[in-house]
């Protein structure tokens, strides 16, 4: 294993950890280790010497034929040991956070008519953006097992890579992540290039030519629904048992419906003359050329057009084409 080295450990590590937890880091380096029973006094104190074992900085090494010594990780695994360290806090504090706003909720007196909330909590109204983004991310980390989610087309603004959040990774092994995005959002190369993204996180994806509502939802516990198209000018945070169960059934139904992203679709609607069309239309044949070719009239074809976007939710005819090659409709 390479010996650490000071230049290393300030590019990954300085910033990212407490200073003094740095700077005994680095003077550890320097001297390549030194004995436990040293440490306190050569690093700055037995606190000091903790931290760095809790964080993978430095670990106690056998040495033959005398005493262990504390010896510095290399950089690159104290940085991982670090980030571990920080990812299980963050997660700690997001549940922390959850819990104290439910209890919070509970003790609150029962709203009278016109209010944000809902007896025992059940119902809450958010219409704060800020809050209603920081209670998304507090969801996803909260999810034990399923994280759901129902994406579809709309955005407050313009979909550029500014206004693409990046997909939360799940913070616990065997949490289920599955999205379902409207057909479209495949179609736009800044959201394809997302969905790309939360696929390499271990997103389950699948398309679906419309999609009513946004919808998050963490577990049978939880869900979060959109007050207005986007979600961001309100929201609604769910906790009764009956509405989350039947939300958890909307999803699982239209789940069954979707398209996986890149399968092959069996039951394809296509007939013989649709896919022709579609075929034409994806080499950039224009109406009246394909009338010619299947010889059929322009506005028949013009019909058969409006009929596959509608029923690809594509908002292009050339987007028609790119969504029913993704979907496996024609090659």
């Amino acid at each position: 294993m390479a010996e650490p080295d000071d230049a290393s450990a300030a590019q990954l590590l300085d910033g990212i950890v407490p200073d003094e937890v740095y700077h005994a880091y680095r003077s550890l380096v320097e001297t390549q280790g030194c004995a436990p029973d040293e440490a306190a006094d050569l690093l700055g104190g037995i606190g000091v010497v903790t931290a760095l074992l809790e964080r993978g900085m430095a670990y106690r090494r056998p040495e033959a034929g005398g005493s262990p010594r504390l010896i510095p990780a290399p950089p690159d695994l104290a940085l991982q040991g670090v980030l571990t360290e920080m990812n299980q806090r963050l997660a700690e504090e997001n549940e922390r956070f959850l819990t104290g706003r439910r209890r919070l909720i509970e003790a609150s007196p029962a709203p009278v008519a016109g209010g944000s909330g809902s007896a025992g909590g059940l119902i809450q109204v958010v219409t704060e953006p800020n809050e209603i983004t920081q209670l998304s991310g507090v969801l996803v980390n909260a999810a034990r097992h399923d994280w759901l989610t129902l994406e579809n087309y709309l955005a407050e603004r313009p979909i550029d890579e500014t206004a693409i959040v990046a997909a939360p990774p799940a913070l616990r092994n065997g949490v289920r992540r599955r999205t379902i995005y409207e057909s479209r959002c495949a179609e736009h190369p800044v959201a394809a290039k997302h969905i790309a993204s939360a696929a390499e996180l271990g997103e389950e994806a699948r398309l679906l030519a419309s999609i009513g509502m946004k919808m998050k939802l963490a577990d049978g516990s939880v869900a979060m629904l959109p007050l207005g198209p986007t979600g961001m000018t309100g929201a609604v945070l769910v906790r009764s048992p009956v509405i989350v169960a039947a939300l958890r059934e909307y999803f699982e139904l239209l789940w069954e419906r979707a398209t996986p992203i890149g399968a092959v679709q069996p039951d394809s609607p296509l007939t013989d003359e649709l896919r022709a069309i579609l075929e034409l239309l994806a080499q950039g044949a224009d109406d009246e050329g394909i009338a010619r070719r299947l010889k059929i009239s322009a506005t028949t074809v013009r019909r058969r057009i409006t009929a596959i976007r509608e029923e690809l939710g594509a908002p292009s005819r050339f987007a028609a084409g790119a969504a029913a090659v993704r979907r496996g409709w024609i090659k």
